[in-house]
């Protein structure tokens, strides 16, 4: 049904040309081969009213009315709207770009096992690679790094929740997913240098206390 292999790319005669065709590994054919053949429709059901949690769409709008209500607020609320607001632009835009680097079939394309269970079509069929939702997701779990122990937690859960809904779509690899979360949280610790948003609390507490 699947079919693993390493990551390859098309050349020219001066060197690499793009896009580059990133293939899953055995490890995201394995997973993905377990939910083709396990899943049922209403978890599928499930997992894609979930994910539109994680969608740039919704979350644009979000930041977009954050931003506006944080105008009238104090200087930290201002500047943690200025973050979250450039934070999700730009986690909405370097999906975007990737995927016109990179060229991966999605695991929905390549089952019909899955899709006799429930499994839906997600997305263009060669953007599998990275998860734009991921993304998303990881720069929501580092943003949350700020916060009290009790809603970081809660969010960096939610933020991983929502990330696995696409692998449980096989909208993406495993791999993907990760990829996405990782490259997210990376790119709100760097944008933090742009926009002044506070340190981790739970840094802090650990130079506090240690």
């Amino acid at each position: 049904m699947f079919k693993a292999a390493r990551s390859s790319a098309n050349f020219t005669g001066r060197g690499r040309s793009f896009p580059v065709t990133v293939r899953p590994t055995t490890a995201d054919v394995a997973v993905a081969q377990s939910i083709a053949r396990n899943t049922a429709p209403v978890p599928e059901q499930v997992a894609r009213a979930l994910t539109w949690g994680a969608d740039e769409k919704v979350l644009l709008v979000l930041a977009a009315a954050g931003w506006l209500a944080s105008r009238g607020c104090s200087e930290p609320l201002r500047r943690a709207g200025n973050h979250a607001l450039l934070v999700t632009v730009a986690a909405s835009l370097l999906p975007h770009g990737l995927k016109r680097l990179f060229d991966q079939t999605r695991p929905d394309r390549l089952t019909v096992v899955g899709h006799l269970h429930g499994v839906p079509f997600s997305g263009k069929r060669l953007d599998a690679f990275p998860s734009g939702h991921a993304l998303h997701m990881g720069a929501l779990a580092s943003a949350a790094g700020s916060l009290p122990t009790s809603p970081r937690r809660t969010i960096r859960a939610i933020a991983v929740g929502l990330s696995l809904t696409r692998v449980v779509m096989l909208a993406h690899w495993a791999s993907d997913v990760v990829a996405g979360f990782v490259l997210g949280a990376v790119l709100e610790r760097a944008l933090r240098l742009w926009t002044g948003y506070p340190r981790d609390t739970s840094t802090e507490n650990n130079h506090a206390n240690p």
